[in-house]
């Protein structure tokens, strides 16, 4: 027999547990929530009558939910005794009023304000990760997703954040709340922003530093294999060689052929500012990415720093020569650049965006055909 404390203490236990939580506070199917109470036997009813009638009280007292009683028969009562064996909750509602716990109730009561306040997109985030929102006011984050439904990528062309007009919130709610802007925008660019961070994403100058990765291609270029270095840094720093490859993820370091005179550069993404620098103006660059929407809004980002680069590896010939394997669907596009991208990749852009299975990352690519195009460039320089 369990009283009504000792199912309100495992309730308020499952509500800690993320997944089941997420599954009852978003799926409908998830209700209605049937929890059995338990039956004395017939020795503890017989020996223990005064303990069965205080249980039945205690659960005659219960206001939340619905307590379903049943006659049982017992050998040492004379007629059935009804006895309380299940208690149903309908709703969330109930279920967090059935946990008595003050703290549950409270979180209870803000995400049912936030999902009625803010996108259903970003919902699950929101219920599956309370870090995001704990210690703050409820209007600050339903400004704050508010806010993410109005960011899009690349919007400050270059201009610090506190510049940007016609978003109702200042620089310090940005800073404020950079963690959750960032959960709340991965729910809409799939992930993109925690890969390239806030500023990236938006195209604002950074007061943090972004790290990459360099990578010499030949032994005698540099005393290390690998080297990190911050983009500003990079921007004013005379690289040994005449050759750099920019490779938009780390992931595929391990596709990079020995190559004489050449750095590779992994890691950019959409943080691109520094190929404007004078450092690599006497230089051979080629620009590698993913062929996606985002991969191209990449390149177009990374010629309007440096006109001169060359991209590899990011045309409709290639995907097509690749797809069949490595293909996969493009959750969120990126929006058409309105510069840096050539006909032919605009083209290309407008392809991608049509195919069901328009994704293909640059890591899953096979490195023998990796290896043949970067050392044909080479040939080309």
């Amino acid at each position: 027999m369990k009283s009504p404390s000792e199912i309100a203490a495992r309730l308020a236990k499952q509500w800690q547990q993320t997944d089941r939580r997420v599954e009852r506070l978003l799926s409908p199917e998830s209700w209605p929530l049937v929890i059995p109470i338990g039956k004395p036997n017939g020795r503890q009813f017989a020996d223990q009558t005064g303990q069965v009638q205080a249980h039945v009280q205690r659960w005659r007292q219960v206001t939340i939910g619905e307590v379903v009683f049943q006659d049982i028969n017992f050998r040492a009562a004379a007629e059935p005794v009804s006895l309380p064996v299940q208690w149903v909750l309908h709703t969330p509602s109930e279920w967090a009023a059935a946990t008595a716990d003050g703290e549950v109730q409270q979180e209870f009561a803000l995400l049912e304000t936030l999902v009625g306040s803010v996108n259903q997109r970003y919902w699950e985030v929101l219920v599956r990760e309370r870090a995001l929102w704990r210690n703050k006011h409820v209007s600050e984050i339903t400004a704050a997703a508010t806010l993410a439904d109005l960011l899009t990528p690349g919007m400050a062309e270059g201009r610090p954040l506190r510049l940007l007009n016609g978003l109702g919130v200042d620089t310090k709610f940005i800073e404020r709340n950079v963690a959750l802007l960032t959960r709340l925008l991965d729910e809409r660019y799939d992930g993109m922003i925690s890969q390239q961070g806030l500023s990236g994403f938006l195209d604002a100058p950074d007061d943090k530093d972004h790290w990459l990765l360099v990578v010499p291609l030949a032994q005698e270029l540099l005393p290390f294999k690998r080297l990190r270095i911050t983009a500003r840094e990079l921007a004013n720093t005379c690289l040994p060689g005449s050759r750099v490859v920019v490779v938009e993820n780390e992931q595929c370091e391990h596709l990079l052929p020995v190559m004489p005179g050449t750095v590779a550069i992994l890691g950019a993404g959409l943080d691109v500012h520094w190929l404007a620098g004078e450092a690599l103006n006497t230089k051979a660059v080629a620009y590698w990415g993913d062929m996606d929407t985002w991969g191209l809004l990449m390149l177009a980002r990374a010629r309007q720093a440096l006109p001169t680069i060359t991209p590899l590896i990011m045309s409709e010939a290639h995907f097509k020569a690749f797809c069949r394997d490595c293909a996969v669907p493009e959750p969120v596009h990126a929006e058409l650049p309105t510069s840096g991208l050539n006909e032919r990749e605009v083209a290309f852009f407008h392809f991608l965006k049509a195919q069901p299975q328009g994704r293909l990352e640059q890591e899953y690519l096979p490195a023998q055909d990796v290896q043949s195009e970067l050392l044909g460039w080479l040939g080309r320089c």
